[in-house]
């Protein structure tokens, strides 16, 4: 996960969703909120919607690579998730920083799951609402999940990049990036799906593949437009955490540590 592009959302379609927002805010408690929100946001999330094709057609330019999943980096991002579920924080139903696109493999498990820390503690408690549970607001605190709308998650874990291609968090056991980390790794299934650790690894060697070629053709002097098209090539591929950690341990690498050393620019991109 790395954090996203901030888009603004086209004035037209903030207002809509403005507007649609203050239909829920101004009713009358809470329960009814919920309904409504959840009701308001299925009727509207359809195809051929000008204002919701908007807000897709803006989160697609955020997503990673070519509409991957902002979550996993894999998967075809193709539904608007709440990173606050609607189910809890119907006051946020329409908000545009509450949005990212995720795939569905992400967004089926994580649904109404989530956690926060209760004001005043450092221990997370879990907020989702079970099945036919009283429809009351979840406790006050602060999100564990991460939220690559507004922080950086590589901040918190970084991923193994040698071996097992799976996220580890990097802060001490207990605490409450520690909490935030395995949460957040845990929620959306990032190290237990079976396939994300090998896409990750084939992202590797696609990633190096590339990087040798740049250097490669950057030595034989080709022209500074083809070496752009290269460098644009490696920066918008799924799997830019991959890429991130790359430059992040190439000094840990031989192999790395002497490509970039070839070509010391490839580490701002």
């Amino acid at each position: 996960m790395i954090p996203l592009p901030n888009l603004p959302l086209p004035e037209p379609a903030k207002t809509q969703l403005t507007g649609y927002q203050q239909e829920i805010d101004a009713l009358p408690d809470y329960a009814t909120r919920v309904e409504r929100a959840q009701e308001r946001f299925s009727s509207l999330n359809r195809k051929g919607h000008p204002t919701f094709d908007t807000v897709k057609a803006t989160l697609s330019k955020m997503s990673v690579g070519v509409q991957r999943c902002a979550y996993c980096e894999d998967s075809l991002a193709d539904e608007v998730e709440h990173i606050r579920p609607k189910a809890l924080y119907p006051e946020l139903t329409f908000a545009w920083m509450n949005y990212l696109y995720a795939c569905g493999p992400c967004n089926g498990p994580k649904n109404n799951r989530f956690a926060v820390f209760a004001q005043g503690t450092g221990i997370h408690t879990d907020v989702g609402r079970r099945r036919n549970a009283p429809v009351v607001p979840p406790v006050p605190g602060t999100p564990v999940l991460l939220d690559p709308r507004v922080e950086d998650p590589m901040d918190f874990m970084s991923l193994e990049i040698r071996q097992t291609f799976l996220f580890t968090a990097t802060a001490a056991r207990g605490t409450v990036a520690y909490q935030r980390a395995k949460y957040t790794i845990d929620l959306l299934c990032l190290n237990s799906r079976e396939s994300l650790p090998r896409t990750r690894y084939h992202a590797y060697r696609d990633f190096l593949m590339h990087l040798r070629g740049y250097v490669q053709d950057r030595a034989h002097g080709h022209a500074p437009e083809h070496l752009q098209h290269l460098a644009h090539d490696i920066q918008t591929r799924q799997h830019a955490t991959v890429w991130r950690e790359m430059k992040r341990q190439h000094q840990l690498i031989p192999e790395l540590k002497r490509l970039f050393e070839a070509a010391p620019e490839a580490l701002t991109w």
